[in-house]
């Protein structure tokens, strides 16, 4: 049995890597904050110490956008410090490590889809130690694939799909920002994604590297998001402009991203995030009804 390390197991995307077929021959290590902590270069590590292991997936993150505005120190070293530390130990063993990171690396002025080599221009502090991490991956493991992300949803964790839910039994009337545009992802097919990325990467030494984007095909701003969220739900959305709901962090006006590259280099086909969200939405139902007959 070959093993891979998997950090940040209990987010949306860890939950949904954790929930994927690994076959017979693979199994996921998804050690605790207190059995790896990505903050001490022993302890990451401690954790390659072991003679099974064959690959990396980096999913843990410091994630709150606002918060790392004061939190700086806190967000650079999780999101670099410790992507850095995974590279090296997987880089100095010849490991094959998957980071996850974001459209938060680019400002949003493009006013075009984003590809992979235009430049980085992160407008907040998130932003930053995402691409300080991407950097440090890039440079310390020459195996490494850098995997850029957005907006995601899924059944777990907190995400805008569940607050919109949520919010839609409290209120009969939600403001949703409309001037802000970027492309909804389901974590699952970033899921499925990441695991078909690492496959290839095991059967093949020469597997493709470098950064890529991979999101679900679309559009739609956050006013249109939560449109098709809480259709036929009574509840109604009313667009509003980032200028009426200030955030300590200030966010890309439009981060959509190009997934062109890894069609090409991988053959993955994103599907459309209507489709997508219908999935996660009738999870979440079947979830709530569950709850509700006390299942």
């Amino acid at each position: 049995m070959k093993s891979v390390l998997l950090t940040g197991a209990t987010g949306q995307l860890g939950r949904e890597l954790s929930q994927l077929d690994w076959g017979p021959d693979l199994q996921l290590l998804t050690p605790s904050r207190s059995e790896l902590d990505l903050l001490s270069e022993p302890s990451v590590a401690t954790a390659f110490d072991r003679p099974d292991l064959v690959a990396v997936i980096n999913a843990a993150a410091y994630t709150g956008v606002d918060q790392a505005e004061d939190e700086a120190e806190a967000a650079h070293a999780v999101n670099a410090g410790g992507a850095a530390f995974l590279a090296a130990e997987s880089g100095r063993r010849g490991l094959p490590l998957i980071q996850l990171s974001t459209d938060y690396v680019f400002s949003g002025n493009k006013s075009e889809l984003y590809l992979e080599d235009d430049r980085p221009d992160p407008i907040n502090v998130y932003g930053v130690s995402k691409l300080d991490g991407e950097i440090a991956v890039r440079s310390g493991n020459p195996r490494s694939v850098v995997l850029r992300t957005a907006w995601l949803f899924s059944a777990y964790r907190q995400n805008f799909v569940k607050t919109m839910r949520r919010l839609a039994k409290e209120r009969s009337e939600v403001s949703v920002v409309s001037d802000q545009v970027g492309c909804p992802t389901a974590a699952a097919d970033v899921a499925a994604v990441v695991q078909a990325i690492l496959v290839s990467h095991l059967n093949d030494l020469k597997a493709p590297v470098g950064i890529y984007h991979f999101v679900n095909e679309g559009q739609a701003s956050w006013c249109e998001l939560a449109t098709a969220v809480l259709v036929n739900s009574g509840c109604v959305v009313k667009p509003i402009l980032s200028s009426a709901y200030p955030t300590r962090a200030r966010r890309p006006v439009d981060s959509r991203l190009s997934t062109a590259k890894i069609t090409r280099d991988f053959g993955i086909q994103p599907r459309p995030w209507r489709q997508a969200l219908g999935e996660v939405t009738d999870s979440l139902r079947n979830l709530e009804r569950r709850v509700g007959e006390g299942a």
